[in-house]
């Protein structure tokens, strides 16, 4: 693939971005409730890839389904597009909560990111030590070296509460019993969310909304950088460290050029530059509503953002299905 030397057009792609999304969407939707993960996640991967493959760009996935001998479409490193445009960088999860569309449970979503060549942490598929906040407050207002405790108490003193008014959200894993326990005995409340923690962290950035202060724990790191080009776009502070439990997970880290597996990666270092982000919903969430059926139709509400001009659109889109 020929890189061009196209400028990023954000505002042009942006739309293109939002029917990649969508496609997935409407694809998994037929896969609701069924039971059956593989295929759900399956169907959005080829609705995904098929619309990126309409776009004229030169796009790499570097944040997708897995490596290239574990995913076989939308893998780290596939190259999609038709080659004609700017070179660009992709992060994707065709099914974020793949569990929860098997199931028919809130905050399934379709989840695309869009930035120039070079713009986004090639985050290996290991694990990653999350905290976010929403916008509105002092940098490093919370920061992954302070205890649990230290962490509740700093941001009920920066939003002029007490600890009895934050919640925390935090995926429901045995890994997270200490977390959870020394979140309770501060007196804050805790969301527990199964699955999809690129929607948890979005969810700090409309706390007003979604009743979400702050997100913490561990999860996936691709699905870290996802959530960092989210908070790009929202606002918002974010922070990251590699988790290693292996050195398999190692390797995979410097196979993806990191060095430094020590290191706290801030917002702005997950995703160095202007990004767009999409997603859509797949079932009803605090963010956006899942898919509609109707007789002859399917809508789907689609998120649509730009972090150059911090702006958020919510659409709807109405389908036509024989």
């Amino acid at each position: 693939m020929t890189v061009s030397t196209d400028q990023f057009q954000d505002r042009m792609l942006s739309l293109g971005l939002a029917r990649v999304s969508e496609a997935a969407a409407l694809a998994s939707a037929k896969l609701i409730g069924r039971g059956d993960e593989k295929a759900a996640d399956q169907a959005a991967v080829n609705a995904m890839r098929e619309q990126l493959n309409l776009l004229d760009i030169a796009g790499v996935v570097v944040i997708g389904e897995g490596e290239r001998d574990e995913a076989p479409m939308l893998f780290i490193g596939e190259e999609v597009g038709t080659g004609n445009g700017p070179g660009v960088d992709i992060a994707l999860d065709p099914l974020e909560g793949t569990t929860l569309t098997a199931k028919d449970m809130p905050n399934a979503l379709t989840v695309i990111a869009m930035g120039p060549r070079g713009s986004m942490l090639h985050a290996p598929d290991v694990y990653m030590d999350k905290l976010a906040i929403g916008p509105g407050y002092p940098t490093d207002t919370v920061t992954l070296d302070m205890s649990v405790k230290d962490r509740v108490a700093a941001l009920a003193k920066a939003k002029g509460c007490s600890a009895e008014d934050i919640t925390v959200c935090v995926l429901e894993r045995p890994r997270h019993e200490k977390t959870i326990e020394d979140i309770r005995s501060t007196g804050a409340a805790i969301r527990l969310i199964t699955d999809g923690d690129v929607a948890g962290v979005m969810h700090c950035a409309e706390a007003a909304i979604t009743g979400i202060d702050m997100y913490m724990g561990e999860g996936g790191a691709p699905e870290g950088v996802l959530a960092a080009a989210a908070l790009k776009c929202m606002g918002g502070q974010m922070y990251g460290r590699l988790l290693f439990r292996n050195d398999d997970e190692r390797g995979r880290a410097a196979k993806a050029g990191i060095t430094d597996l020590d290191k706290i990666y801030n917002r702005d270092e997950m995703v160095t530059k202007d990004v767009i982000f999409a997603a859509t919903g797949v079932t009803d969430g605090s963010i956006l509503q899942g898919i509609r059926r109707e007789v002859g139709y399917l809508t789907a509400e689609t998120i649509l953002m730009r972090s150059k001009t911090g702006s958020v659109r919510r659409m709807t889109y109405r389908n036509p299905v024989s």
